[in-house]
């Protein structure tokens, strides 16, 4: 991650003579659209374009004022090891539906995703005092236990994750952070410069090999699904399998991402599968076994339930 530069604080500080800059005007503006897992664009590292009416975001509204009507659902980036892994949530329509997300994010995976082994890099405690987005910048004010423990790995990744769920917003581009009222521009022991806005491109390498943005885990899907995400593999080669419950292969289909072998592309594929009545199924999305070695070098299991057709 070029982007991300590590120095150490003092010398950093140091030469900066501890100036901080200011946040600008108090005032916010609309996120914009939100993605909904049925309506994901093909892209896992752009923001994704829905079909959420425009003015979802961080305008507010005052007390009293009627708020809009209707469900939102938006991504929650966790960590599954040393990877990203994207989750949703749904909730009642509201104007500040980026600091919904952030709020989400800092309550950290549910009982059925940590079972599923996904966890939280950002601190247990850690709050979200503010958020305004101007000029395509995020301005994310965080109490400071969000830069308190982990190495360097668990701050990129809990930067990461912060980028990664507001950037799926299209009035978003990049993300500033402040603690507990003021802009900084490293954080935590090791010295990761934040004085520039962070992008989801400055944390690619903690994409996985094959990152399945849809279904989400848990969804109930029906027939035919489509499974959507990104992939970096060998000759961009995408196999998907669907598995009942028994754990039986009960369809089968392959595709190409738009990229492969050193460089992401995005998938999108559509499976016909049948059973007799609804049950759990498991989604399994793999590379090829070009080594011969019997296994495949990365492989995706999306716990999912299935249902009977009409």
């Amino acid at each position: 991650m070029k982007a991300l530069l590590i120095v150490p604080v003092a010398i950093l500080a140091a030469a900066l003579g501890f100036l901080i800059a200011g946040c600008g005007a108090d005032e916010a503006t609309p996120a914009g659209p939100v993605p909904s897992v049925e309506d994901q664009a093909e892209t896992a590292t752009e923001p994704v374009e829905t079909t959420a009416e425009k003015g979802d975001g961080e305008s507010g509204s005052e007390e009293g004022e009627e708020e809009p009507s209707g469900t939102v659902t938006y991504q929650v980036w966790f960590a599954e090891g040393e990877t990203l892994f994207v989750t949703y949530r749904s909730q009642e329509r509201t104007p500040r539906v980026g600091s919904a997300a952030l709020e989400a994010l800092l309550r950290g995976p549910d009982e059925f995703e940590q079972g599923y082994g996904l966890s939280n890099a950002i601190p247990e405690g850690t709050q979200l005092l503010g958020l305004r987005i101007e000029d395509g910048i995020a301005y994310v004010d965080l109490t400071s236990e969000f830069e308190s423990g982990g190495g360097t790995l668990s701050m990129q990744m809990r930067l990461a994750q912060v980028v990664y769920t507001l950037a799926q917003f299209p009035t978003v581009e990049g993300v500033l952070f402040s603690l507990d009222g003021e802009q900084v521009n490293v954080i935590g022991g090791e010295g990761i410069v934040v004085d520039q806005p962070l992008h989801r491109r400055d944390f690619r390498e903690l994409l996985p090999a094959i990152l399945v943005t849809s279904p989400a885990l848990g969804q109930t899907v029906g027939s035919p699904v489509v499974i959507r995400g990104s992939a970096n593999v060998f000759e961009a080669n995408v196999s998907v399998e669907i598995l009942d419950a028994a754990g039986q292969e009960i369809a089968s289909t392959f595709t190409t991402a738009t990229c492969g072998t050193g460089c992401r592309g995005t998938f999108a594929v559509s499976l016909q599968y049948e059973v007799d009545e609804e049950q759990d199924g498991t989604l399994v999305v793999h590379d090829d076994d070009a080594a011969g070695t019997g296994t495949f070098p990365h492989e995706v299991r999306i716990p999912v339930r299935l249902t009977a057709g009409a």
